[in-house]
C-alpha cells in the first residue's frame, strides 16, 4: 500500500495540516449556529433528522480526506526492487576433484582427499549467489552434483565422495571436458572451473590440451592446483601384517596444468600441505570475488497512482453531493 519509501517523504509533516483544519471547522460550525429561546424542546425530541442534515458534514470530511491523498501522493510512495538479477549474473562454479587411489597418500592430513574435500566444503560455504556443480574423476569421470545453489544439497553429495567410486586412473581431460558440458549452456557473467588433481593424465579419450582448448571457447576459465609433497609421500599399503605405510614418488604433470590454466585465462597452484591447500582456495575465492562485480542497482515503482485516483474520487463524490442531495436553493 505505502511500498517501502518514499520520494519525498518531508511532505508527510504537512498531513498534520489535516486534522488541524478540521478542528478549525468544527469551531467555526459551533460558532454559526443560531441560537433561539423556547420553553420547551419536549415536541422536537421525536423528530426524525432530515437525509440533508444527517449529510451536512460530509463534504467537508471528503474534501479533507481528499488533502490527505493528496499529500501522500506528492510524497510519492514507491516500492522498491534492488538486486533483481544477482542470481543469474553470478558466477558459475565447477569443482572437478580427483578421487583416484593416490589422492589417499598421507602427506596431508588425513589424506588428500578428505582434506581437499574439507576445503572445497569450506569454499562452498563462503559463497553465497553463485550456482557451483561437483564432477569426480579417476579413470572415467561424472557429474556427482549439478550446478545448483542448494548448498546443503551440494555438501551431502561432496561428503559422500570417496575413493573406489568409479576404476581407478587419472582422467584430467576427461574431467575437463565433463565441466565444459556443465557449464557451456551457462549465461553466468563468469564460468569457472577449479581442478584439483595429484596425477599425471593417464586414462580417458581427450587429453587436457584438447579440453583446455574447448573450454577456452566457451570462455571458461580453469584454475587448476596440484596437490603433494616435494618429492615422496606415505601411503597406505594392505600388508598380511595389517596397513603399512610405505613411501611413493609424487608424479604431478605441473607442466600440463599450468598450460591448462593459461590457456584458459587461470591459473597453476601447488599445494604440499592442509595450509597451503586452504590458502590457494581462498585466494580463488578472492580473485573471482573481485574479477566480476555484479552491480548493485534499485528499481522504483511508482504508487502514487491509487492515492492520487482515490483523492479525486472523494472530490467527485463532495461535487455530486453538492449537485444533489446537499445542492443549495438559492
Amino acid at each position: 500500500m505505502f511500498g517501502d519509501g518514499f520520494a519525498y517523504p518531508w511532505l508527510l509533516w504537512t498531513l498534520f495540516l489535516v486534522p488541524l483544519l478540521g478542528f478549525w471547522y468544527w469551531r467555526r460550525r459551533r460558532h454559526m449556529v443560531t441560537e433561539l429561546t423556547f420553553s420547551s424542546l419536549q415536541p422536537f425530541d421525536h423528530t426524525p433528522r432530515a437525509l440533508r442534515e444527517k449529510l451536512h458534514d460530509v463534504p467537508v470530511a471528503l474534501r479533507l480526506a481528499a488533502l490527505a491523498l493528496f499529500i501522500i501522493a506528492l510524497a510519492r510512495p514507491q516500492a522498491i526492487s534492488s538486486r533483481e538479477n544477482v542470481s543469474t549474473e553470478g558466477i558459475d562454479i565447477v569443482l572437478l576433484l580427483d578421487i583416484s587411489g593416490s589422492m589417499l597418500a598421507e602427506d596431508f592430513s588425513p589424506n588428500r582427499l578428505v582434506a581437499a574435500k574439507q576445503v572445497a566444503d569450506e569454499f562452498v560455504d563462503g559463497r553465497v549467489n553463485d550456482r557451483i556443480g561437483l564432477v569426480i574423476f579417476s579413470a572415467e569421470s561424472f557429474t556427482q552434483c549439478p550446478l545448483t545453489t542448494d548448498y546443503p544439497v551440494l555438501k551431502s553429495q561432496l561428503k559422500e565422495v570417496k575413493n573406489g567410486m568409479i576404476a581407478d586412473g587419472t582422467a584430467i581431460g576427461l574431467a575437463v571436458a565433463n565441466g565444459v558440458n556443465r557449464l557451456k549452456d551457462s549465461n553466468a557473467k563468469s564460468k569457472v572451473m577449479i581442478l584439483l588433481t595429484d596425477g599425471v593424465n593417464n586414462r580417458g579419450e581427450i587429453d587436457p590440451i584438447t579440453a583446455a582448448k574447448i573450454a577456452t571457447t566457451y570462455n571458461i576459465r580453469v584454475y587448476t592446483v596440484g596437490v603433494g609433497a616435494q618429492g615422496e609421500a606415505p601411503y597406505p599399503v594392505e600388508t598380511p601384517f595389517g596397513i603399512q605405510r610405505r613411501l611413493i614418488p609424487v608424479d604431478l604433470d605441473e607442466k600440463t596444468l599450468t598450460a591448462v590454466a593459461d590457456m584458459t585465462g587461470g591459473k597453476y597452484y601447488r599445494a604440499t600441505d592442509n595450509r597451503k591447500l586452504k590458502a590457494i582456495y581462498k585466494e580463488i575465492d578472492q580473485l573471482e570475488r573481485s574479477k566480476i562485480e555484479v552491480t548493485a542497482y534499485k528499481r522504483y515503482t511508482e504508487l502514487f497512482y491509487n492515492w492520487l485516483a482515490a483523492g479525486l474520487l472523494a472530490l467527485l463524490i463532495e461535487v455530486v453531493l453538492g449537485a444533489t442531495v446537499l445542492r443549495k436553493i438559492p
